[in-house]
């Protein structure tokens, strides 16, 4: 097992998932602050991805979160 999620089937038009490495992860939750819309934590501030696909409107915020993970831990995958 790689240690990566992936949820979502990708199928939508111009999307992207997303895919959290759960080894590289430390729950730091930046990526829940910066994208509500489509990851929550849970009580040990790990991230759920409640829809791992991610719509045209906000794959900036996907970017942006990805790009800040302290752990390089998000990723957007296709």
């Amino acid at each position: 097992m790689s240690g990566q999620v992936n949820a979502g089937d990708g199928s939508q038009k111009g999307s992207r998932r997303l895919r959290v490495d759960f080894i590289a992860c430390d729950g730091a939750g930046l990526c829940a602050e910066l994208l509500p819309e489509l990851i929550s934590r849970d009580e040990w501030g790990y991230p759920i991805i409640m829809d791992a696909t991610v719509p045209d409107r906000l794959r900036r915020h996907a970017r942006q979160a990805v790009r800040l993970c302290p752990k390089l831990a998000l990723r957007i995958g296709g």
